[in-house]
């Protein structure tokens, strides 16, 4: 058995299931844990055959100045195939939170050209609540992968471009933050780090998009991306470190909304440099 498409960017837990043994899947896992939980806690348990994607050491500019910067084509092609990734994967990436962090890994993928991704709708959570089977996470030492990395320009921003996009007012800025943190009302997680927003930012929180972990209906997206969208403009995504502005990416990607970018630095950089 081969799969052949993904017709929408998230699969459901039975899906997956159903399609395990698909001899072009790699299941991910993108695990990480949540900065504002202030500890280092991640499930040890991953779905059967899952890799660790592991978005911190690997899949991140480590000699950066900020978290969880955008890797080099260099760094991303090589640590993909290091996972055994091919140009014909297909790829469903989780993690265990729910949705949180996995929607980082799709993204990173969709900027360097691979589109053949879904991500786990309900992640680690909703596998485990349907009763289906559970491993030891384990590394991966299969063969290496054919992957190829094309940077697609555009998808993410940086702090160039979103200087300029705050003084030309070119884009729709959406902040995934929490209310309390985009409008200074709660410290930033991130020790030293001031808070605030980025001028002319809207706030939409990336929980606003869930329930109970799982994405919520394309109706329900639409119509609250109707409410925050003031102006028909580019939309930019932001959050503390470019993690959870992608549950906003993949969101938008679900209503059809394709002009749209992730501000990779997100508040954790523009708080600082500004």
């Amino acid at each position: 058995m081969v799969i052949t498409k993904f017709h929408k960017p998230i699969v459901s837990v039975e899906w997956l299931k159903r399609n395990l043994d698909a001899t072009n899947l790699i299941v991910l896992d993108a695990s990480i844990p949540k900065v504002t939980e202030g500890d280092s806690v991640t499930n040890n348990f991953c779905i059967p055959q899952a890799r660790f994607f592991d978005i911190k050491n690997k899949f991140s500019n480590t000699s950066a100045q900020f978290p969880n910067t955008f890797p080099s084509k260099e760094q991303f092609e090589t640590e993909a195939k290091n996972l055994g990734i091919n140009n014909d994967s297909f790829i469903v990436v989780y993690d265990d939170k729910g949705i949180y962090s996995s929607p980082r890994a799709w993204w990173l993928f969709k900027s360097f050209g691979f589109n053949s991704i879904a991500v786990l709708d309900g992640g680690l959570p909703a596998w485990i609540e349907a009763f289906f089977p559970v491993s030891q996470k384990e590394s991966y030492n299969g063969e290496k992968g054919n992957f190829l990395a094309l940077e697609r320009q555009g998808n993410m921003l940086f702090f160039d471009d979103m200087q300029k996009a705050v003084i030309n007012e070119s884009h729709q800025i959406i902040d995934a933050r929490s209310e309390s943190r985009f409008k200074g009302l709660e410290a930033e997680p991130r020790e030293g780090l001031r808070s605030g927003n980025i001028p002319n930012s809207i706030n939409l929180p990336f929980q606003y998009l869930l329930n109970d972990g799982k994405m919520k209906s394309e109706n329900e997206i639409r119509d609250i991306f109707q409410d925050f969208q003031t102006v028909k403009k580019p939309m930019v995504f932001s959050c503390g470190s470019g993690i959870t502005a992608c549950v906003l990416a993949l969101g938008a990607e679900l209503i059809g909304e394709n002009n749209v970018s992730v501000y990779d630095g997100s508040w954790t950089e523009y708080g600082t440099l500004t």
